[in-house]
């Protein structure tokens, strides 16, 4: 039997979700990070990795899963432990990379300590949609060749580990989802001055990075997107297939058929 689940949670709907899903699970929330879990989590310190690691095993945990949305947080040096006073030197390495440098570099320390790291997706399957999943209207020939273009763009990104997301009008590139996300991203489209934007409506496109550890960092869209789409005057939204997962997907399924725009999974 699998030993005992522990959800690190941060902020948004996906570690509500898990806990509902696995009501018996460890619930840990960090100090400074607004989260919605409730008042059974317990709340531990970045600086204090030796606690956690501590705490977990003291609870039976074996498994982990690491959700919600976090910013680099700002740490005190002087409140590290011992623990993690030692994994300084590795956590400024990854640090000096992308989001998904540091973030294997936090895989690889808890699965030192035996604790085996799982995705959201794992333990909810419904998270993601298979290729040719369509929510709307059909994209049209412009639209597809615009979510192509995208696509290429975001692979061609993904060896230096910048963004998940990018939006192209009329095949020209309005906008790249860098450190700021993808409301930022949807924003600075939408602000675009008319003169500078193509006829074509344009698509968003959310996709995995190449390489990409999806246990930790799988990309997400939400109502949030939807809404940003909507008021950057884009056609739709293209997600990639089993490696995007839909928050809050009654909400998003809710304030797509609100919209008018289409949802589609493509490879």
């Amino acid at each position: 039997m699998a030993g005992r689940l522990a959800i690190l949670a941060c902020g948004g709907a996906l570690p509500v979700a898990l806990a509902k899903a696995n009501p018996d699970a460890l619930q840990i929330c960090f100090s400074g990070v607004p989260h919605s879990l409730g008042d059974t989590a317990q709340e531990h310190q970045f600086e204090k990795f030796g606690a956690l690691f501590e705490a977990l095993h003291g609870a039976g945990v074996t498994r982990l899963v690491l959700a919600g949305n976090l910013p680099r947080p700002a740490l005190d040096p002087a409140a590290f432990d011992a623990v993690t006073m030692a994994l300084v030197p590795r956590l400024m390495a990854g640090m000096q990379g992308g989001d998904d440098a540091l973030l294997t570099t936090v895989i690889s320390v808890f699965e030192e300590q035996g604790f085996a790291v799982l995705g959201a997706h794992e333990l909810l399957p419904d998270l993601t949609v298979s290729e040719g999943f369509c929510v709307g209207p059909e994209p049209d020939g412009l639209a597809e060749a615009d979510a192509v273009r995208a696509a290429d763009i975001l692979a061609a990104l993904s060896p230096l580990d910048i963004g998940q997301g990018c939006v192209v009008a009329g095949g020209q590139c309005l906008g790249i989802e860098t450190l700021q996300g993808t409301d930022a991203l949807l924003g600075f489209v939408a602000a675009t001055d008319p003169a500078f934007r193509p006829k074509a409506p344009g698509v968003f496109v959310k996709a995995a990075k190449r390489g990409q550890d999806l246990r930790v960092d799988m990309p997400a869209i939400g109502p949030g997107t939807i809404a940003g789409v909507a008021a950057a005057g884009l056609a739709g939204l293209m997600i990639e297939p089993g490696r995007v997962m839909i928050l809050e997907r009654e909400k998003t399924l809710a304030a797509l058929a609100k919209s008018g725009l289409f949802l589609a999974a493509r490879t």
